[in-house]
């Protein structure tokens, strides 16, 4: 590992319910938090799908715009009126320009408003897989909106304290050198998410977790929304969070996307949250085990799956 996975912080692995394993490297503690990058897109899935249950988010197929009654489309822009919470869950919402807009949403004092002025275009509903992280800021302010609470509240009252996980504050980069170091600085984490100017935290990036915290994230998915015998979401969403749709192109290693989660292998139901530089949760309903990775900031590694299936799957 030392060789080929330098920048591994944690490790930890829930066997057949059973924490079995979890190491620590780099001067991280069991408990510490590590940036987990892109893995908080699949837990930000969950909270959409806690908030469907509970009624405040009407359905997946809601449009867009239904949440933001006070936001005005630019001059001519008609195609962001059809744009739907399952468009932005699947990564199939249409944007205007290539990749993410960094430095006009984040200098921006609303993220949402300024991911919204990019939402749609000319071309339409391509339908197009279209991988955004910023521009998901929109999915913030929809739970924002329709739950009244702050991503971050939310996910304490719903989906962490259930599962005993310590609840997360809100960080506020107070410049653009300072929101880098979050994001590649290599010493532990706080019990932090990375929020917008308004409070509302990241959904494309930006939690910080432990490895053992990511393990009762997965072992809640793996026994399909039940954890120590309550129910924290459905079934139903549990299923349709993880049935995936072929991703067109070569760029994602013949990956399926669901609703923010990677459906590694649909044949036998293998699913990942996946952030930069190898975050991972890895739920393997066959082998009934969870494996979860956090690893600091190295732009040459991708993910993990090849990795964590070779030593920990054997």
């Amino acid at each position: 590992m030392k060789d080929t996975e330098s920048n591994i912080c944690q490790i930890a692995v829930i066997k057949d319910g059973r924490l079995v394993l979890s190491e620590t490297y780099h001067g991280y503690s069991k408990n510490a938090c590590c940036h987990i990058a892109s893995a908080t897109k699949s837990i930000v899935g969950l909270l959409v799908g806690i908030a469907i249950d509970q009624g405040k988010i009407g359905s997946i197929n809601d449009k867009v715009l239904s949440y933001f009654p006070d936001y005005t489309p630019k001059r001519g822009e008609k195609t962001i009126r059809d744009v739907t919470v399952r468009h932005l869950l699947t990564m199939r919402a249409p944007y205007k320009g290539k990749g993410d807009p960094w430095t006009k949403v984040c200098s921006s004092p609303d993220w949402t408003c300024a991911s919204l002025d990019f939402l749609g275009g000319r071309k339409g509903l391509t339908d197009e897989f279209d991988y955004r992280t910023v521009c998901l800021h929109i999915l913030s302010g929809i739970l924002h909106r329709a739950t009244g609470m702050t991503p971050t509240e939310f996910a304490n009252e719903y989906l962490f304290g259930p599962l005993g996980i310590a609840p997360r504050e809100n960080f506020l980069a107070a410049n653009a050198g300072e929101h880098v170091h979050f994001t590649i600085d290599r010493a532990p984490k706080g019990k932090l998410w990375f929020v917008d100017p308004q409070g509302i935290g990241t959904p494309g990036y930006g939690l910080c977790m432990s490895a053992e915290e990511m393990c009762r994230i997965g072992l809640l998915c793996l026994q399909k929304g039940v954890y120590e015998g309550k129910r924290l979401i459905s079934e139903q969403w549990s299923e349709e969070m993880t049935t995936g749709r072929a991703v067109e192109g070569t760029m994602f290693r013949g990956m399926s996307y669901g609703y923010l989660w990677w459906i590694i292998h649909p044949e036998t139901g293998v699913y990942a949250a996946i952030g930069n530089s190898g975050n991972v949760i890895y739920v393997n309903p066959e082998a009934n085990a969870v494996v979860a990775v956090t690893s600091f900031f190295k732009p040459s590694v991708m993910d993990r799956i090849d990795y964590i299936e070779k030593e920990y799957l054997k």
